[in-house]
């Protein structure tokens, strides 16, 4: 699959000084990555030497023996790119290098700018280094301005201490199209900076909107001072994607698919990223890179949108401190303390309920100032209907409950609709008499219309036009169904009494219904994800595809990937096919949206985060 670079990590044994049996190391894990289909290979800071030989980095000998093993080194490389750290002579001045090694040759020798205490007792910054070096005979690209060009992707090398500084090579490297950084490094292990350096690499490949591959010194270096575990990982827009064992004396490997497209659809979508930005660097052009398998080496999370078990307490926190905080605003720059919502006994608008309901708390406004409003009609479930009213008792509101039915006969009968014919007119009818009550109810209360649609709902246009689909304000605007569940269950679990709590978890194990069409004895007779498919799959396809622009052929790969064993493929290729017939045909529903404040990391506003045309052919884009 394109535009998927694979790339490692290694951290080898190291043989201090003895530069034959670091480069037997460097041979021996390059052609078993080889056989791993990794084409761009990452080694520590000094792998040919050790980097703790103290002053024998003076050594003629050690030089003379570093560049040998590097031309060997370099004539065992085909296709595979190998990143090899060493010191380099030049112009009589020593400096710390990487070297790229492609296609049998030493191609370029990027330098290290920003020197660590200690190392310039040896070594010269890069800063004023010359545009070039003579190796095995050739002159080479030397420098701290080069970018290296291969068919899949863009990449640059800063090493170790540059990533530390206030002003790191990255950021420039990345402003000149590198799409991934590689950092040989050392990095000796002290109580907390593990966490400290991977907050720092992860920021910094947030940053700069990139791949970042770091490769530390491990088992074998001096411990005259310090301790040297090892690290290695890979890190992609701010996540941690791989890493390897730390304090091995066998070494440490990561191996990762990092996502180039992902890398540019986010960059071309951040527009200060090349704010600033000067030159381009001189461009290394390097052919030929091996051809990944049909595996891909990375984590793909089935529900992108719902955060790890352990981190989900916290987001919930935060997307409801966000959501309160927009609907708390709206409420007093609009002068108004009253609320009305719609409430169902479903997912949508109890989390609606609940973030009204800690409006109010915040705003020291008692409870009964938010109207809620069931609203039974052809379809309505006991369950549901139960479920509403109990919560809104539980939860101290005021509580109305209005029977459509007798408003809808008559309604038919205006306009000469077959009160058994269950068309979508039958459907979408119920929900305009809905919104209607909730508008004229908001008029005589002085209140707002609390909107109950979510993420995934506008996503497929699965609401009705100016029913469901308007409000005065939306909530839910960003939080797509598969967060809906966690979000409900996390704050039953952390926020509401035991009374309010047990009837939030009998709606969490409730089918998705809109509940348009009549059921027997009260049950549900309509299952949304009946209707459209699984929402993990529609959710899949929305996060992949704001997220990388994933067009798709490249959704249908990430799937099968994600659902392995979970959804057969003609299924996944249905469920995309519909998909993508309903985001293109529904964005005049998106045109039209209510405001709604931005929680989570996708949003479909018309005011700046979508804006596509409303009468778009979709099937170009199956």
């Amino acid at each position: 699959m394109k535009n998927f670079v694979r790339v490692a990590a290694v951290s080898p044994k190291v043989h201090l000084g003895d530069v034959k049996k670091n480069a037997e190391e460097i041979s021996s894990i390059y052609k078993r990555l080889q056989g791993q289909a990794v084409q761009i290979a990452l080694f520590p800071e000094m792998a040919l030497t050790g980097y703790t030989v103290g002053d024998l980095f003076f050594s003629g000998q050690l030089k003379i023996e570093a560049e040998a093993a590097l031309l060997k080194l370099a004539g065992e490389t085909k296709e595979m790119i190998a990143l090899v750290s060493l010191p380099v002579s030049n112009a009589g001045r020593l400096y710390i290098g990487a070297a790229v090694l492609h296609g049998g040759e030493v191609k370029a020798v990027a330098i290290k700018q920003h020197l660590s205490n200690g190392e310039s007792r040896w070594f010269q910054s890069g800063s004023e280094a010359p545009d070039t070096l003579s190796f095995g005979g050739r002159e080479i690209p030397f420098g701290t301005d080069l970018i290296f060009e291969t068919d899949e992707c863009a990449f640059a090398i800063e090493v170790c201490e540059d990533v530390w500084t206030p002003n790191p090579p990255s950021g420039r490297y990345a402003q000149m199209g590198a799409e991934i950084i590689f950092n040989p490094a050392v990095s000796n292990e002290l109580l907390g900076k593990r966490v400290r350096r991977s907050a720092l690499l992860k920021e910094q490949s947030r940053k700069c909107l990139s791949g970042y591959v770091y490769a530390g010194a491990g088992f074998g270096e001096s411990t005259t001072d310090h301790v040297y575990a090892g690290f290695t990982g890979v890190f992609e827009c701010g996540d941690e994607c791989a890493s390897g064992k730390l304090f091995s004396r066998d070494g440490a490997e990561a191996i990762y698919d990092i996502d180039v497209q992902r890398v540019r659809h986010q960059r071309q979508k951040a527009a200060s990223f090349f704010s600033g930005a000067k030159g381009f660097g001189r461009r290394i052009p390097l052919t030929g890179l091996p051809a990944r398998d049909k595996t891909l080496l990375r984590d793909m999370a089935p529900l992108p949108f719902v955060p790890k078990q352990e981190d989900l307490a916290a987001a919930c926190r935060d997307i409801s401190d966000i959501v309160v905080m927009g609907l708390q605003t709206r409420l007093e720059k609009a002068r108004i303390n009253k609320l009305v919502i719609g409430v169902s006994g479903g997912l949508d608008s109890t989390l609606a309920l609940l973030f009204a309901v800690k409006t109010m708390d915040e705003m020291g406004l008692p409870r009964t100032y938010i109207e809620g409003i069931t609203m039974p009609g052809f379809g309505t479930g006991t369950r549901t209907k139960g479920n509403a009213v109990r919560l809104m008792e539980a939860l101290g509101l005021s509580v109305r409950s209005i029977d459509i039915t007798p408003n809808l006969k008559q309604h038919f009968k205006d306009i000469g609709q077959d009160e058994n014919n269950h068309d979508v007119t039958f459907e979408n009818a119920q929900a305009r008499e809905r919104t209607q009550i909730l508008m004229d109810i908001a008029n005589q209360v002085g209140g707002l219309v609390v909107g109950t649609g979510d993420l995934s709902e506008e996503a497929l246009g699965f609401c009705t036009y100016n029913g469901d689909h308007m409000s005065m304000y939306n909530v839910n605007a960003s939080i797509p169904k598969t967060l809906m569940r966690s979000m409900v269950t996390c704050l039953a679990d952390t926020a509401f009494q035991k009374e309010a709590a047990a009837v939030l978890h009998d709606i969490v194990d409730t089918p998705v219904s809109p509940e348009l069409l009549p059921g027997e004895s009260g049950e549900i007779a309509q299952k949304t994800e009946e209707i459209l498919g699984d929402y993990a799959l529609h959710d899949f396809f929305l996060y992949h595809m704001m997220d990388s622009g994933s067009s798709a052929d490249r959704l249908l790969h990430l799937a099968h990937k994600a659902f392995e064993g979970v959804y057969e493929e003609a299924f996944i290729k249905k469920t995309l096919q519909l998909f993508i017939r309903r985001f293109y045909t529904q964005q005049f529903k998106r045109s039209c949206s209510p405001d709604g404040a931005q929680a989570g990391p996708v949003s479909l506003s018309p005011r700046g985060a979508l804006q596509l045309p409303s009468d778009l052919d979709y099937t170009p884009f199956l």
